[in-house]
């Protein structure tokens, strides 16, 4: 056991030259190295945008880069580590989320002029209680602390900064091109006050020969005065998710620039539609690690191909997505396809709302759509109310299984605004039950039915994110699949789960071999590794 620190955390902010430049990454790598080195070590954002968020043991909602952080610490993760999430739901509108639970829909102008002021009290005293209670708090910075029209307001970055006295990484992503103007400038538009708080320069996602960079890192330290502590190569198939939506276009572009092997006679196509509003995209990263599953994206009709398998994702406005799967035409494909073809159909949370006959949004919750006619795919039918369901869940799933096997267990967590019911008898592929302590959910200490299934199974859905994370029900699906097909059924597999957890090994490794650790636990001002008397292990 460790006992609690008497001094506040040392600190440790890493911010970017812009958005998407590994800030999220690099914090994780960061808070496991200074817990492999004996720090009890937490992770913190004063505010994230994003729509693929992380439920907490007590069923409160944060961003979910914080929770993988937090998972990257080996410790459960708190809204204190991320009080503010906002989840775009409209142009210029988003649902802000404050410690974990909905506050209020909020345009762009209002949360800056009008609930800003609020916000930062909050994250001050959010951040506060982690220094009261970890060695070392690792933040994480939002976009550039350089945009000049958002800085007199800034709860995110160098105002941050300055409230947790912590000295600041500034991150560039060479892969963006333009790596030496980004720092400089970024430097340029800083105060002499902030430029001060800049302690050194990580370059990311460095492919090549480091030694022909070499002349232009040393411009670069003449130029500023400042140190780069480390250029970090790129990972590939780092094993780790990502914060948000934006990496998918990052990921197909380098599937384009690598010559991507075409699907295999043994693999199955397995195709998630792509969503205008697509939230919770990582519910399907362990199928992009499947080796007899060939997966992509659509997001148009003219992107559908030959697919084995549609998944229809979760979505931030459920609503407005149904319209788009009308408009585009791939609506009546993906029910053709269930349908006509016989196709294997799965949705979860949104995706499974819009499986049903009919959703129903009489008080404009989602959106200004009063009802609209669902892929009547399920005989299910979904009202949108007012209260948000937030929790993690554990339990078993009846489909796919063997005759005579145990239970399938599975774990994972509810995030939704909808309350679905049957219009005729289904078969419930889930039960489940709360894993939390919070008394709002007392009644889910029983398990309960969750989910609805058709057709053998063919076509199913579930509230449960994360429910393709557990490994036995993932192949005992996709196998399923692949007897139906004529495919021989793959034995073991993925463990999807271990795999991320040595992912995070890996990735520490990596950043701990190419970053200069020393110089960064000397701008801590801690001993490296921890050295403190009461750490008892």
């Amino acid at each position: 056991m460790r006992t609690k620190t008497a001094a506040r955390a040392a600190t440790l902010m890493i911010q970017g030259t812009a958005s998407d430049v590994g800030k999220s990454i690099l914090t994780a790598a960061l808070c496991r190295i200074l817990v492999q080195d004996g720090w009890h070590t937490a992770p913190f954002k004063s505010q994230n945008m994003s729509l693929n968020s992380y439920v907490t043991f007590d069923g409160k909602e944060i961003g979910r880069a914080q929770g993988v952080q937090a998972d990257a610490c080996g410790i459960l993760a708190t809204t204190d580590m991320n009080p503010i999430l906002l989840k775009p739901k409209q142009d210029m509108v988003a649902q802000v989320v404050v410690h974990g639970k909905p506050y209020s829909d909020l345009d762009a102008r209002t949360y800056r002029e009008s609930y800003l002021p609020q916000a930062e009290v909050i994250v001050k005293d959010a951040l506060g209680r982690l220094r009261s209670e970890y060695d070392i708090v690792v933040l994480e910075g939002a976009g550039s602390p350089a945009e000049v029209n958002l800085k007199d307001r800034d709860i995110v970055n160098m105002r941050l900064a300055g409230w947790a006295e912590a000295p600041v990484i500034l991150v560039a992503d060479i892969d963006k091109g333009g790596v030496f103007a980004s720092i400089v400038g970024t430097l340029e538009i800083l105060t002499p006050e902030e430029r001060d708080r800049v302690h050194g320069f990580i370059i990311n996602k460095f492919r090549g020969d480091v030694s022909l960079l070499q002349p232009g890192l040393d411009w670069l330290e003449e130029r500023t005065g400042k140190p780069v502590l480390g250029v970090i190569p790129y990972l590939p198939q780092l094993g780790i998710e990502d914060e948000d939506s934006a990496s998918l276009d990052s990921k197909r572009l380098q599937k384009r620039a690598q010559s991507t092997p075409e699907k295999s006679k043994d693999q199955l196509d397995v195709a998630v539609i792509r969503l205008p509003r697509l939230s919770n995209f990582t519910d399907f990263d362990p199928l992009q690690e499947e080796k007899d599953v060939y997966f992509r994206y659509i997001t148009h009709l003219s992107d559908w191909g030959d697919p084995d398998v549609v998944l229809l994702p979760g979505s931030k406005n459920t609503m407005d997505d149904l319209r788009y799967l009308h408009e585009s035409g791939l609506a009546a494909r993906i029910q053709a396809f269930a349908q006509a073809e016989n196709g294997w159909v799965a949705g979860i949370c949104a995706g499974y709302q819009m499986l049903g006959v009919k959703l129903l949004d009489p008080h404009g919750y989602e959106s200004d759509h009063p009802e609209l006619e669902g892929l009547s795919l399920l005989p299910t039918e979904t009202v949108f109310t007012s209260s948000k369901r937030t929790v993690q869940v554990q339990g078993s799933a009846s489909l796919f299984m063997e005759e005579d096997s145990q239970e399938l267990m599975i774990d994972g967590y509810e995030i939704h605004m909808g309350r679905t019911r049957f219009l005729e008898e289904v078969v419930m592929p889930f039960q489940i039950k709360a894993y939390t302590n919070d008394v709002a959910y007392a009644s889910d200490n029983e398990r309960h039915g969750d989910g609805a299934a058709v057709e053998q199974g063919r076509i199913w859905g579930t509230y449960v994110h994360g429910i393709l994370h557990n490994d036995d029900f993932r192949r005992a699906w996709l196998n399923r699949i692949r007897q139906v097909k004529g495919l021989a059924p793959v034995v073991g597999g993925l463990r999807f789960k271990e795999r991320r957890e040595a992912a995070f090994d890996r990735l520490a490794d990596h950043v701990r071999s190419h970053l200069d650790m020393q110089r960064v636990y000397e701008m801590m001002k801690v001993s490296q590794p921890c050295q403190r008397e009461d750490v008892k292990e």
